[in-house]
């Protein structure tokens, strides 16, 4: 889907370790990458939690002055140092000047959400007219599939992952019921193959290839919550059009994390939340995307005055005059103290691009996977060693910056340890840990800091339950 670096991740902290004439997983590699890094200084427009500040921490285990290592931008972003001044200077408009904020000042509250818009266009690879910020996803989602999901007797299946985010799993079992659906016929779920973790791509395309004539609408995740892969959106938005199926993407965990080019690649609709990579903050305002070949051919199925043309709007006649496109799936004003912390963070976006940082995030990535494998890989047979294993996929083209982790000895507790030694990441069920490295405010140092944590958290584990492989 992009091109591959001229340099794999391994080759490169091989290159450096000799370079240095040292160990791969000595401290001066890491700290050599971050001296190379363009991006490094990028750290410096966000708060990084100490430790000190942090619920799990045990301060006899670790330097209560130290920053944390926060490797947890999969589930909430870091605050831009921004925002505050951004929300402060709206909330004295308010103060000052009531409802004529709604027309007055850098951002009249009417047309907030659209005054941003420009930022967000290379993030998603869209045009400002097939892009909307409102609601949040799932209500994006639902929106969505009232319009995009027309089922017919022969045509009535959403084709889904396995295991997808649940919001997402019970939107579509929600909209299935809502058309008077069966949900076992008409919720067509792909599981990948026995004894592996991940999808291959040539059997979600083999599936949409052999059912796609009874598919209204394939919905996959662009990157998967759980196992971090990057599905090949492109492939399998050619593959499901192919067989006249509209395609969408919740692009929850792909956005800011890895390049899209949603117009390019011809995809149908799109969603995605901004409290994670873009860094907007809990309950962040959503985002949709609506390509623009379905301006004059899809239309919202719930309609609200802000998708009303802005030039009649305030005319009161309740003769609705749409949007077309995106734009008209809007249906209440945007709520200015979420726009200023997303505007705070996609400012930053612009300066970094999402080109360096999914650069860098590669070279990231492929460093922490470089020492996990090297420190805690499957050993020889007949040692005692404790094994990491890392069920995202390998291929750098096959993920973002997530790596989600499952341990041979008890992962709550390696969880609940790397905690009381400032580290912060989540554990998902069944037996996941997941860990990502956000380029625009991690270091290769956090990383090699991150490793020495969790040696440290696995020796503690041997020690309370013995050797477990």
């Amino acid at each position: 889907m992009e091109p591959l670096p001229l340099e794999l991740p391994a080759d490169t902290v091989q290159r450096v370790a000799s370079e240095l004439r040292c160990p791969p997983t000595d401290e001066r590699v890491a700290l050599r990458l971050d001296e190379e890094d363009k991006l490094r200084h990028f750290k410096e427009y966000f708060y990084i939690p100490k430790v000190q500040d942090l619920p799990p921490i045990d301060l006899s285990l670790v330097n209560k002055d130290e920053s944390a290592i926060y490797f947890s931008g999969n589930s909430l972003g870091l605050q831009p140092k921004t925002v505050q001044t951004y929300l402060e200077e709206e909330l004295d408009k308010w103060a000052k000047m009531g409802v004529f904020g709604h027309s007055i000042g850098k951002w009249p509250w009417i047309t907030a959400d659209e005054n941003i818009l420009g930022l967000m266009t290379d993030i998603v690879g869209a045009n400002e007219k097939e892009i909307v910020l409102m609601n949040a996803l799932s209500v994006n989602l639902h929106l969505l599939l009232l319009s995009f999901f027309k089922p017919t007797p022969t045509r009535y299946k959403i084709l889904l992952e396995a295991k997808a985010f649940p919001s997402d799993h019970y939107a579509i079992e929600s909209q299935l019921q809502l058309h008077g659906l069966d949900i076992e016929k008409s919720m067509r779920i792909i599981n990948p193959r026995e004894g592996e973790e991940t999808w291959r791509t040539e059997d979600i395309l083999e599936v949409i290839e052999k059912e796609g004539d009874s598919i209204a609408v394939v919905l996959f995740s662009g990157i998967h919550f759980y196992t971090g892969q990057l599905f090949n959106i492109p492939a399998i938005t050619k593959a499901g059009q192919a067989k006249g199926c509209f395609v969408g993407f919740d692009l929850a965990h792909a956005v800011g994390n890895v390049e899209l080019h949603l117009h390019d690649w011809g995809v149908d609709f799109a969603c995605w939340c901004s409290y994670k990579y873009l860094n907007a903050g809990a309950g962040g305002i959503g985002g949709a995307f609506v390509h623009e070949k379905h301006t004059h051919t899809i239309k919202p199925q719930l309609v609200g005055w802000f998708g009303h043309e802005l030039s009649t709007r305030f005319k009161m006649d309740n003769k609705l005059q749409l949007i077309p496109g995106a734009s008209g799936f809007r249906i209440s004003n945007p709520p200015i103290l979420l726009i200023c912390p997303l505007y705070a963070s996609l400012e930053i976006f612009k300066k970094a691009t999402m080109k360096a940082l999914r650069r860098k995030s590669i070279l990231l990535t492929g460093y922490l996977e470089y020492m996990i494998k090297h420190c805690y890989g499957k050993d020889k047979e007949g040692t005692k060693k404790p094994v990491v294993n890392i069920i995202t996929p390998s291929c750098i083209e096959d993920r973002g910056c997530q790596l989600t982790l499952t341990f041979s000895c008890p992962i709550d507790y390696i969880f609940q340890e790397l905690g009381k030694r400032g580290v912060v990441c989540d554990k998902r069920d069944p037996n996941g840990l997941r860990v990502a490295p956000v380029p625009l405010y991690n270091s290769f140092h956090d990383v090699y800091k991150f490793i020495n944590h969790l040696s440290s958290a696995i020796d503690s584990a041997e020690r309370k339950y013995g050797s477990v492989v």
